[in-house]
């Protein structure tokens, strides 16, 4: 495979077909801390973090009022947000847990701390902070060797911003 996009390309953003606009907007900005960047009246929203135009659109073109996906389909298996910190990963999971959003996992990768729950709509949704490269464990031969170690949730929280 010859053809290799630039190291500096990204992620831009998730866009998320809710069932229920004002729902899913109070939960990526409230919970989460998203702001709301524009809204195309009942039908889509954008959201970002800071000032960028959006980290996340919603909208409800085919699916107002739909159920969740099925579990055992293709699609979207989660979206998931970077933090710079640890700190302000903790902050962030301290509001999902005030919410009463109940977490589906927690764990250590050795590359990065991540904490997994779903949105209002069943959809999968990562939280994790970046643990610095020089620090990611490696094989013998240099390549990464992550793993899924338990991440300590109390001693988390605690660093909270």
């Amino acid at each position: 495979m010859s053809a290799r996009v630039p190291a500096e390309t990204r992620v831009g953003h998730i866009h998320l077909k809710v069932s229920d606009l004002d729902r899913a907007i109070a939960f990526y900005g409230d919970v989460l801390g998203f702001s709301l960047t524009q809204r195309y009246g009942d039908q889509a929203a954008f959201l970002a973090a800071g000032d960028y135009h959006h980290h996340i659109g919603l909208n409800t073109w085919h699916s107002r009022g739909a159920g969740p996906a099925p579990e055992r389909a293709a699609g979207l298996y989660h979206s998931a947000f970077v933090f710079p910190d640890r700190a302000s990963l903790g902050a962030a999971l301290q509001r999902v847990l005030d919410h009463g959003t109940p977490l589906d996992g927690a764990a250590d990768h050795g590359v990065s701390q991540a904490v997994y729950f779903r949105d209002p709509d069943g959809n999968g949704v990562e939280l994790y902070w970046d643990k610095p490269a020089e620090d990611w464990p490696r094989a013998a031969d240099g390549t990464l060797a992550m793993v899924n170690d338990r991440l300590d949730i109390p001693a988390l929280l605690a660093e909270a911003a």
